[in-house]
């Protein structure tokens, strides 16, 4: 019996390597691919040129330095007061147009002098809201004491009650202004900023032409024609 068990699974290890090296021979004899003719069959996709068009290309020739220039002179300006002037001082050292080669202490010296206004402005209108609310609050105090204690005077005796009350509005409207103040103020250096990065890149020189000609100004009436001479001026910068 054991003997029997044994031929069994004899013969069925020995039908198990014949299987397998069989579909080994069947793999190595199969025939490969040809990959050369797979590849010329298929179609080679090429991108497709992209389509201009006349707004993009007509950015594509030109970009005005100006207007760069001036948006970066606003974003600087915008975050802190007096920054886009001191890029516009930087473009000075570029030689552009008819600067080229010529001295800039002057204009450089004259936007520092815009620096030196802007931040002087602010300042003054700081120290003038300090004395503002100061005053305002020194009212207000007085104000509400003789309102709490009638016929009482608290520290300003000088006025009467009508005059409390009047310095009180006073000092809160200069507070006011004073704010007001500091929005133009942030707003004139903005605009400062962007007008001058602009004009610096317009040729700005000396050659002035003018040309002066005859001609006639025609009065329309009803029942005719009137004409007056004049002279026309033409002028060339």
């Amino acid at each position: 019996m054991r003997i029997l068990k044994f031929l069994i699974l004899v013969s069925f290890f020995t039908f198990f390597l014949v299987n397998l090296a069989t579909a080994q021979v069947r793999d190595t004899v199969l025939k490969q691919p040809d990959t050369l003719k797979s590849s010329k069959d298929k179609p080679v996709k090429l991108d497709s040129p992209k389509v201009m068009s006349r707004r993009d290309s007509a950015k594509a020739r030109y970009v005005n330095p100006g207007k760069v220039a001036g948006r970066k002179a606003v974003f600087r300006s915008m975050i802190i007061p007096g920054w886009g002037q001191l890029y516009n001082m930087s473009l000075l050292n570029d030689g552009y147009g008819t600067r080229a080669g010529k001295s800039q202490t002057l204009q450089k010296i004259y936007t520092s002098g815009k620096i030196v206004a802007i931040y002087g402005g602010f300042t003054a209108l700081t120290l003038s809201y300090i004395d503002s609310r100061k005053n305002y609050n020194r009212f207000l105090n007085e104000a509400q004491y003789r309102a709490a204690n009638p016929q009482k005077k608290l520290d300003l005796t000088q006025y009467s009650d009508q005059g409390v009350l009047d310095g009180k509005s006073l000092y809160k409207r200069n507070s006011q202004i004073v704010i007001f103040s500091y929005g133009l103020l942030y707003a004139a250096n903005i605009v400062d900023a962007y007008v001058a990065a602009r004009l610096h890149f317009f040729n700005i020189d000396d050659n002035l032409t003018f040309q002066v000609h005859p001609t006639v100004i025609s009065n329309n009436t009803m029942y005719g024609f009137n004409a007056a001479p004049a002279l026309k001026l033409s002028l060339t910068f």
